[in-house]
């Protein structure tokens, strides 16, 4: 298992991009020079695009280089927790360090799993602005479908979201994600066993994230999120939230996210 130790990207966090991540989410147009993004949105930030030869079959960019190679052709987001330590500016020069900060295998319902926990520091104006640990988990292909829990009850807000294909379609690009299963519905279907087109479990936290900074009435602090199971393409979701906790109700009442937000 090769790969590199710690990457650097830098970006100019231009604001026309946060434009365009606001009008896909049907937002207000408000990001300029020197306004404070809203949370989660640096993730349409720091690209590392490669050329179609240094794709893996997924679309993704193929392991082994910063993301380790463990034997396991399908991989996806899992979880994560971000630390927000003070607004990240739109229009300002970024810097953003990552790091492998850990590697484990296990046996699950559904075969072997690999897990890896990459941490992100992101700097601007030689101040860390933001903490985010992602999990990446690696699975094979088939095995056992994973039973899908049920979302809680006792939601004192919800708010209803659809997903349709020209959103996955913009998320995708305004995030340089390739990965075949937002907008290949064959492949999502016959190769990696999805009942459609995947809705982004980071496009889920970024809904949470915009309804848990308005549910609390000030910018985020921490927030800790695992996705539970997918949701597919076109269906409308329902955002759920109480006394700081956040879900993703599915259509048929499963529950597709969670998050903890303070």
């Amino acid at each position: 298992m090769q790969t590199e130790s710690e990457q650097r990207t830098h970006d100019i966090i231009d604001p026309a991009r946060a434009r365009a991540l606001q009008a896909t989410l049907g937002l207000e147009m408000t990001a300029d020079v020197g306004t404070p993004l809203p949370p989660f949105f640096h993730h349409i930030y720091f690209w590392a695009p490669q050329p179609p030869q240094n794709l893996g079959r997924d679309g993704h960019p193929a392991v082994g280089g910063f993301m380790p190679d463990m034997g396991l052709p399908r991989r996806m987001w899992a979880s994560g927790r971000l630390v927000f330590h003070a607004p990240m500016l739109a229009g300002v020069k970024a810097e953003r360090v990552s790091m492998i900060e850990g590697v484990t295998r296990k046996d699950g319902r559904s075969g072997p799993l690999a897990f890896v926990r990459i941490r992100h520091d992101i700097r601007q104006r030689s101040a860390v602005v933001l903490s985010e640990w992602q999990d990446v988990v690696y699975r094979q292909d088939g095995g056992e479908v994973p039973e899908r829990p049920m979302a809680p009850q006792g939601a004192t807000h919800e708010e209803a979201v659809a997903f349709e294909s020209t959103t996955l379609f913009r998320y995708s690009a305004l995030t340089f994600n390739g990965h075949r299963i937002h907008y290949d519905e064959t492949y999502a279907k016959e190769v990696e066993g999805y009942d459609g087109l995947v809705v982004h479990g980071p496009l889920l936290a970024q809904h949470l994230m915009l309804m848990g900074a308005r549910m609390l009435g000030r910018p985020l602090r921490e927030v800790n999120y695992r996705a539970t199971a997918p949701l597919s393409a076109p269906e409308t979701a329902t955002l759920c939230w109480a006394e700081g906790q956040a879900w993703v109700r599915g259509p048929q009442g499963e529950q597709c996210m969670i998050a903890q937000m303070r």
